[in-house]
């Protein structure tokens, strides 16, 4: 089961000092659109090679444009024993809306 977090839960953790891992599970091309800065870049399609890069010794969140990626790529990292793993409901879109609304978006 992977639970969903919000954008706005995010963007306060990363305003506080609770530590965060963000996997952001884009293509590199979405990226260059809008990204949120510090997020680790894993495409999906090198989530099973790369997830060893993931610092788990925190939560983790993954991101996506709208939240079906990142899910799929949060149900495979805890389908590897990562527990602590949360999808990020909306995706950059969302995110785009609710915590940075000059955020450049596309469809």
């Amino acid at each position: 089961m992977v639970r969903d977090i919000s954008c706005r839960e995010v963007a306060q953790l990363m305003e506080t000092s609770a530590p965060l891992t963000l996997v952001d599970v884009r293509e590199a091309w979405e990226l260059e659109i809008c990204a949120i800065e510090g997020a680790l870049h894993i495409p999906l399609g090198e989530i099973a090679q790369r997830y060893g890069d993931i610092d788990d010794s925190k939560p983790v969140a993954v991101l996506c444009h709208h939240g079906v990626r990142s899910r799929h790529a949060a149900m495979f990292l805890r389908a590897q024993g990562l527990e602590n793993v949360f999808n990020i409901a909306g995706g950059i879109e969302v995110w785009a809306i609710d915590v940075a609304p000059e955020m450049s978006r596309y469809e």
